[in-house]
């Protein structure tokens, strides 16, 4: 018995000291895990709204310094932008600022709901690009299409999100293998895009959430059918808004009793060689909501404008209305008989302040109080 134990106790002790060794030579064949400044000294120990000076990010811009830094080539805090957002505080007082510096980033990114005020800013949209391609047809890990929802390139949950110089591309292409392939889906309020690109195919802009509202100036749409649908308030001021293909430009689902679905200001409608038949939208449901206003509108804008998705009832619904555009097919005469010309004195109730109004919430001493933008200097 004694030896039995003499023996089994050297075998322990083997075992002990070769596992010791195998982790030590493990751990020594693995890349040492990079050490972000900002990760580890500037977000973590960090209280919101605190002046930082640490870190490697020595960025500068009209706001002063990022708080983190993007680059490829390892230069910043994060080789990529899915670390920089979740280094960013929860429920932040203050903006986050995201500096990401010109690259083609392929990675699928999440902005979670409890990352609030997140800005996002690129050099140039057309050399700072986030790229995915998953599409609506492509099988899941069960082997089932992964549906419409889930094909997204970027997918922003969190209040208070501002982009700037930036393109969202959905790369996985188009056709009856493919279907719909979105560049960015919003599910939150308060949401801002400045200068950037939406370059996709079918539904390139999902505009998801009920009762919220977004914001979209100076930039560049495209795609082919229903590229800019949902059921947010959503304002498009001074865009391009680029079809690909003969079909649909809009496909708002307004929910019931919205005052607003969807607005275009200053537009200009554009289209690739040889579309010549497009419509302004036609509704995903009901009550969709759709504003043009002063837009710019190509030949390839068809005469009758909208249509009905086969839905007669939608006719007595929906609200389709224009106001003072002009090109070759913004002419409103042969416009179909259910939608409708914009009254003078109306078009001040679609400017964006009015339009993008949050409402109001309740404070924690039971008043109500408006719900502010934060990055209110935008419009």
């Amino acid at each position: 018995m004694k030896r039995f134990r003499a023996n089994a106790a050297a075998l322990c002790a083997f075992f002990t000291v070769a596992f010791a060794g195998f982790c030590q030579i493990a751990a020594s064949s693995v890349p040492e895990k990079r050490t972000d400044v900002f990760s580890t000294g500037r977000v973590s120990g960090r209280l919101c709204g605190e002046v930082l000076e640490a870190g490697p990010a020595e960025d500068t811009c009209s706001i002063g310094k990022y708080d983190i830094v993007v680059a490829r080539d390892g230069s910043g805090d994060f080789l990529t932008i899915q670390e920089a957002i979740d280094a960013a505080p929860y429920y932040c007082r203050e903006a986050t600022v995201i500096h990401i510096r010109p690259g083609v980033y392929r990675e699928k990114v999440t902005v979670p709901a409890n990352r609030q005020k997140i800005h996002l800013v690129g050099d140039d949209a057309m050399t700072t690009v986030i790229c995915w391609d998953d599409y609506a047809l492509k099988p899941d890990c069960y082997g089932n299409p992964m549906g419409t929802s889930a094909t997204s390139t970027v997918f922003i949950y969190g209040d208070d999100f501002l982009a700037e110089n930036i393109t969202f591309e959905n790369s996985a292409g188009e056709g009856k293998d493919i279907a719909q392939a979105c560049a960015v889906t919003v599910d939150a309020d308060r949401v801002a895009f400045i200068g950037c690109r939406f370059v996709a195919n079918q539904d390139t802009v999902y505009t998801y959430g009920k009762g919220q509202h977004q914001y979209f100036r100076g930039c560049w749409i495209e795609g082919t059918t229903d590229f800019i649908f949902g059921a947010s308030t959503a304002y498009f001021e001074d865009c391009t808004i680029f079809s690909k293909k003969d079909s649909y430009i809009t496909a708002a689902s307004t929910p019931e009793g919205e005052p607003f679905g969807y607005v275009f200001r200053n537009c200009r409608l554009e289209a690739a060689d040889g579309v010549t038949k497009v419509y302004l939208g036609r509704p995903w449901r009901p009550y969709a909501r759709t504003v043009f206003i002063d837009c710019v509108m190509g030949g390839h804008i068809r005469p009758e404008g909208w249509h009905n998705w086969d839905k007669e009832y939608a006719e007595k619904t929906v609200f389709y209305a224009e106001y003072g555009s002009v090109g070759e097919g913004a002419g409103t005469s042969g416009r179909v008989e259910w939608s409708c010309r914009l009254e003078r004195g109306e078009v001040s109730d679609y400017l964006p302040d009015n339009v993008l109004d949050a409402g109001a919430e309740i404070d924690k001493n039971g008043n109500i109080v408006p719900t502010e933008w934060f990055f209110k200097e935008i419009f």
